[in-house]
Parts: structure tokens; sequence; C-alpha cells
């Protein structure tokens, strides 16, 4: 039987969901490319530890690359690097995820069935900490775009004064000012314990999707998001438009 908190899912008027992992799987290929511009930036500062694309994305998924690299450079001793390089190589990463992310990506039933039927009766927004050019090329080659025009697309990373990255609430406490919505009109919808805890933080009731999350990882990931507090926990898109009725 549905608990309170889950029937007050039903008063939202939009939906905010997050970009990836969520509404297409881009997280497994995402890394096959920005591993290659890790490995770089760590031999030109003459660190010998190299990554795979799997090692990577289990550590560091959530993060902006601007968080990765700082937390890389702690970990292997390096000093942060200075905000020009640090920019430089935010760049670089963003242009090869961004093409590769448009050559792997194919629009998916299983999610646009369930986006269509939502986008009937409820306004949907995107919250992400991904740059906006590279959830725009997402949204493009997913078939998604009409969904999530500019004005309904919100990057941690492009549309804060200060680029910032989940769990901070920052992006979603904007969001919700943009859309002139409080937090208790929207629902938030996912995948990542990060991301959750950046929208509980912000005051919205969230699902935690597993729709794209590997099976094996599915068990701990559903722990991960019932401590951050998530409201329901939902394994396809189509288990978010029951909740949401």
């Amino acid at each position: 039987m549905p608990t309170p908190e889950v029937d007050r899912l039903r008063t939202a008027r939009v939906v905010l969901c997050d970009a990836d992992g969520n509404l297409f799987p881009s997280e497994e290929p995402a890394f096959v490319a920005s591993v290659e511009v890790t490995n770089r930036f760590l031999a030109e500062h003459g660190v010998h530890r190299r990554y795979g694309a799997e090692e990577l994305r289990l550590a560091v998924t959530g993060m902006s690359y601007r968080v990765v690299l700082a937390t890389l450079a702690r970990e292997h001793g390096l000093p942060t690097p200075a905000p020009a390089e640090l920019e430089e190589w935010v760049r670089q990463e963003k242009v090869a995820v961004t093409a590769h992310l448009r050559r792997e990506l194919r629009p998916d039933p299983d999610v646009l069935g369930p986006l269509t039927e939502l986008a009937g009766h409820r306004g949907l927004a995107a919250v992400s900490s991904s740059a906006d050019d590279r959830i725009a090329a997402c949204f493009e080659v997913t078939g998604m775009a009409g969904w999530f025009p500019p004005e309904r697309r919100f990057s941690a990373e492009d549309s804060l004064p200060v680029p910032t990255s989940k769990p901070d609430p920052a992006i979603y406490l904007y969001a919700l000012h943009a859309l002139g919505l409080p937090a208790t009109e929207a629902v938030a919808v996912e995948d990542s314990g990060t991301g959750a805890t950046s929208a509980v933080a912000a005051g919205i009731p969230t699902i935690g999707n597993l729709q794209f999350v590997q099976p094996a990882e599915r068990k701990e990931r559903r722990q991960v998001l019932t401590d951050v507090g998530v409201t329901a926990i939902v394994e396809t898109w189509a288990e978010v438009v029951d909740l949401l009725g």
C-alpha cells in the first residue's frame, strides 16, 4: 500500500530529471572517452598510475570532471591545477565525451514512451552536473530534445555563477527558482546517491531510478538511495509513470 510520502508524489507539477545514467545509459560510454583524457592528465604530471574506464566510473560517478581532477590530484600528491589549466582539461574532456556520446547513444523506446506520457500532464526539466553542451547532444541523439529545450535544462557546470557539482543542492535550488516552483510541487528522478543527495537536500521528493544501473550494482545502489532518503525506488521509467499517476 502506498505511503503518504509516495502519495504526495502525485501532486508534483514538474518532474526534474537527472540526465546521465537516468534518462540514457551514458555513464559507461562517457568514461571510455573520459579516461583517455584523465590518463593523459596524469601522465603529463608525472604520475605513472593509469585507470581503466570501469575503474574510474566506479570511483567518481556523480562528480563533475572539475571535481574528478581535483580529487585525483589530491590522491596522487599533486597540487590542485591552476584555474586556467583546470579549465583547459575540463574543456578537453567535454569535447571528447560529447563526441563519443553522439556516436554511442540511441533513442530508447523504454524511456521515450514513459516520458511521452509524463509530458502529457506534467512539466519536464533536466537537472544535471554535466556541461550543457554534453546533455544537449545526448538529448538530440536520443530523441528527447523537444522535452528539454535550453530553458528547461539546468547544468551545475554552466547554469550557476560558479560551477559546482552534485551533491551540492545548488543546481536544484537554482532550477526551482528559475521555474518559479516550490520544492513541494516538484519531484526529482535520480539514479545515483550523489544526485539524490542533492535533490533531497533541496527539499525535493525524490525517486531513485535503477533502470540503467548495472544488475550487479543494483542491490548496493538501492541501499545507497535508501540511506540518502529517497521517497521511492523504481527499476524502470514505466514505474515512475505508475508512481506519479
